[in-house]
């Protein structure tokens, strides 16, 4: 019965169902064919406590305040300001969208709604400038999978309400990795440059980098209020995104004047849209959960791990290959949440501290954007773009490559995530 319902949840997926809808059908199935009428009756309750959790109530905050900035003009003022500061390296135009990510993603927080953001902003730009589209395409995306690393970040808030783990340690946590992905890409980048004789822009003067450098300020109000408030304790990882939405919509209606009142019911309609797709998600992956924990699939997985290796480091190794094939099937967030309850025990088992296995799993299933067939972000940006999937896929190669040699650094090396963590006391 078992291997009847897994071999029915890879042909949902395969025939295009949505993964949240196989992973509701897929729960029901099970219990239809158990036939305990008690399992079904509860499935309605099931759905409604997974999601009765203050934490996740930050997630449609977030997403509003990514909304309101975006609509605000504060992106693009982010943009501009980066542009200003490094466009007239060569690769400069390459150099800017790796730093505006990393900007942004102390913003937006998802990486698919930043890789599709700066798809409509950035490709053209540098196609204008000579670079190729295929490359440009692949650098945006590429640049993304930042924005779940660097604070405060979607991806945290679901793993630490999951586990929880600290999500204001996770979002500390985050920080140095964030910087580590856009260094590596940026040593890339270099290379890259070098070799291809990448363009460049001219130099902006004294006056307009000033100006630039005035006029990005109020916007990064947003990233500094957050995490300073965090950190001191005046509110909550939850109580933060409020404020951010808070000074998102006071800069862009009163500061630049962008945001007009008849855009507040679109921008309102795409946070409850994204907002409704995540939380469907989080309430199917939850029931699916409470099957797998029926089934003590957590056990047997745990035993199984165990008795192959004792050594910490063995398993991380184990977790790093299982959640990167993953990664190229399933949607982070489906994973995530599925994956986060049957780990748990290992990580508390192996004495791995929750916060680093944390960003491990985050990053992990976040450089699954980046793989074939199912890749999300390969999607989006392949769409936006209008650039061939497959010629995307070949063009990405160097930065995911990158990507997982950093994940091992960050794996081996548990001090380049856990010092911020440690130095506050979190």
């Amino acid at each position: 019965m078992t291997f009847l319902v897994v071999f029915m949840f890879f042909v949902f997926l395969l025939i295009g169902i949505p993964i949240s809808l196989v992973l509701g059908m897929t729960t029901i199935l099970y219990f239809l064919l158990v036939g305990d009428s008690m399992l079904l009756e509860s499935t309605p309750m099931r759905l409604f406590s997974g999601l009765e959790n203050f934490g996740l109530l930050a997630i449609p905050l977030f997403m509003l305040a990514g909304e309101l900035m975006n609509g605000g003009g504060i992106t693009t003022r982010l943009v501009k300001f980066t542009k200003v500061l490094i466009g007239h390296v060569r690769g400069g135009l390459a150099y800017v969208t790796i730093v505006s990510n990393m900007f942004l993603a102390s913003i937006l927080g998802s990486a698919n709604a930043q890789a599709a953001m700066m798809s409509k902003v950035m490709v053209p730009e540098m196609e204008k400038e000579g670079y190729d589209k295929e490359f440009s395409s692949a650098l945006t995306l590429a640049s993304s999978i930042v924005a779940p690393i660097i604070p405060p970040s979607m991806i945290f808030i679901i793993y630490g309400t999951l586990s929880g783990t600290s999500i204001g340690g996770l979002f500390m946590a985050g920080i140095i990795p964030g910087i580590m992905y856009g260094a590596g890409f940026i040593s890339l980048i270099a290379f890259l440059g070098y070799k291809h004789n990448f363009p460049k822009s001219e130099r902006a003067t004294g006056k307009e980098i000033m100006q630039s450098m005035l006029n990005v300020l109020p916007a990064l109000l947003v990233p500094f209020i957050i995490i300073v408030g965090i950190l001191s304790g005046v509110f909550t990882a939850t109580e933060s995104a409020a404020i951010a939405c808070a000074i998102a919509f006071l800069i862009g209606v009163f500061w630049y004047k962008e945001l007009k009142w008849k855009e507040l019911p679109k921008i309102l309609i795409n946070t409850v849209i994204s907002t409704a797709t995540v939380t469907f998600l989080i309430a199917m992956a939850n029931i699916f959960g409470w099957m797998i924990a029926f089934e003590q699939i957590p056990q047997l997985i745990a035993n199984g791990m165990l008795s192959l290796s004792e050594n910490p480091f063995v398993f991380l190794l184990l977790v790093n290959i299982m959640l990167l094939l993953l990664g190229m099937v399933l949607d982070g967030i489906a994973a995530l949440i599925i994956l986060t309850p049957v780990l748990m025990p290992l990580v508390t088992a192996f004495e791995i501290d929750p916060i680093h296995f944390g960003v491990i799993i985050c990053i992990n299933l976040t450089i699954g954007l980046l793989t074939p067939p199912v890749g999300t972000g390969l999607f989006i940006v392949s769409s936006i773009a209008e650039v061939k999937f497959e010629r995307l896929v070949k063009a990405t190669m160097p930065f995911l490559i990158m990507g997982i040699v950093i994940l091992f650094v960050l794996t081996y090396w548990e001090d380049s995530v856990m010092f911020i963590p440690r130095l506050l006391g979190l």
